[in-house]
């Protein structure tokens, strides 16, 4: 039988071992003692505090699932909840990603995706409407063309209000195939439905389109800056100068930009050393992107529009402030902000946020402004394209080589 001096002994031996446990390994973690849990109050009132800001949330989601008409998914509620708190920032640039949204931007990045090639977009009569088959992809092979409308992929109706879904089934390991049934329309304009298979590959996205023009001139349209695009410029730089080429246009109309260090790697072979571009933060924090003291001199005229944006930004920003080039066309669309994708959450998802503004060489913020050209040209209404393949249309490329031949 224990002793009454005992008893208290243990008791006091408990009540210090409780005071050490709450005191030193409750820092790490919560301390489970029969139906109770020990935390500390600085943990409690953050506990609570969150709980309070995200009741409202909570009753909101009870509300939906109790009187909501249709199926109230907890899950897709709170997807889009994430997705509500970034819209509410303003900022058409900031924006919560799911998981194959992130996926599929992270391919873009990259410049290569596995599926068919083909570029899609919602036609006007609900039906999903192919803009153009990726040069030498499977979609070009398979004989689709700009106009067609996708009715089915692998027998199933798709419309262009489920056209991500229908992205998904295009998409798939290479060595497969997809079966679209495609409604063309003919020269009497009737349409045709009919069965086109197509087999998927990885699908590289080339982002340079050079050419050789008249008298040694070089043209390098840069459709985007992904992560390949610079060492494919270098590379078509390169044999252009084999061919003889003595002076280069730089095409970036409708070029929508990219990543940075793309777009400063190409910049600064014609740059002497110096700062091609520099961005701050909320904070004040800069960071300078600079070029090299090495550079090629070869005579350059740059073709920019009002859809040429962000990276497309910082190169003709700063081949203009150092009087490096000559800018033909008409004024950019202004986009000189920065953003930077980063996952988040342990399911996929990600983020893509606005976090710094960039500047020209001469300190020059272009956001909402855009780079005026040092000749403005609008592109004639009779111009069947741009670029080199529609030249005989194209007025502004016209008007760049007329330039370019005047440069020594």
């Amino acid at each position: 039988m224990v002793t009454k001096r005992k008893h208290i002994l243990t008791v006091i031996i408990v009540i210090f071992i409780t005071a050490f446990l709450t005191m030193t390994l409750g820092n790490l973690f919560m301390v489970e003692i029969g139906q109770k849990v020990i935390v500390k109050e600085v943990d409690y009132n953050r506990m609570r505090n969150v709980a309070k800001k995200y009741e409202k949330q909570e009753q909101l989601m009870e509300f939906a699932k109790n009187n909501f008409l249709y199926d109230a998914n907890e899950e897709v509620m709170l997807e889009g909840a994430l997705e509500g708190t970034l819209n509410s920032l303003k900022d058409p640039y900031t924006q919560f990603l799911t998981k194959d949204e992130f996926e599929a931007l992270m391919q873009d990045t990259e410049g290569s995706y596995e599926g068919i090639g083909v570029y899609i977009t919602e036609g006007e009569d609900n039906k999903i409407l192919i803009v153009s088959p990726i040069e030498d992809t499977p979609a070009e092979k398979a004989g689709l063309k700009t106009g067609d409308k996708i009715l089915r992929i692998n027998g199933t109706d798709y419309s262009a209000e489920q056209i991500d879904d229908a992205v998904k089934v295009m998409k798939g390991m290479p060595g497969t195939s997809v079966t679209l049934t495609i409604s063309r329309e003919n020269k009497d304009g009737t349409r045709e439905t009919s069965d086109v298979v197509v087999n998927r590959e990885k699908i590289r996205i080339k982002t340079i389109k050079p050419t050789m023009l008249e008298d040694n001139i070089g043209y390098i349209k840069i459709t985007t800056f992904d992560l390949q695009t610079a060492d494919d410029f270098k590379v078509a730089f390169d044999n252009l100068k084999k061919q003889g080429m003595e002076k280069l246009i730089i095409d970036l109309r409708y070029n929508p930009g990219g990543i940075i260090d793309t777009t400063v790697s190409i910049t600064d072979m014609f740059l002497e050393e110096g700062i091609v571009t520099y961005t701050k933060t909320k904070s004040g924090e800069v960071e300078y992107y600079k070029s090299d003291a090495q550079k090629d001199d070869i005579p350059l005229v740059v073709l920019v529009n009002d859809g040429s944006a962000s990276a497309s930004e910082i190169m003709a920003g700063a081949l203009k402030d150092t009087k490096r080039a000559t800018l033909i066309g008409t004024k950019t669309f202004g986009k000189g902000i920065v953003q930077r994708v980063q996952r988040f959450g342990s399911e996929g998802e990600g983020i893509k946020m606005t976090v710094s503004e960039y500047f020209t060489p001469n300190g020059v913020n272009i956001h909402k402004i855009g780079i005026e050209p040092d000749m403005v040209i609008e592109l004639s209404e009779d111009a069947q394209g741009y670029g080199s393949e529609y030249y005989d249309t194209d007025n502004q490329l016209q008007k760049a080589v007329e330039v370019i031949k005047t440069i020594q």
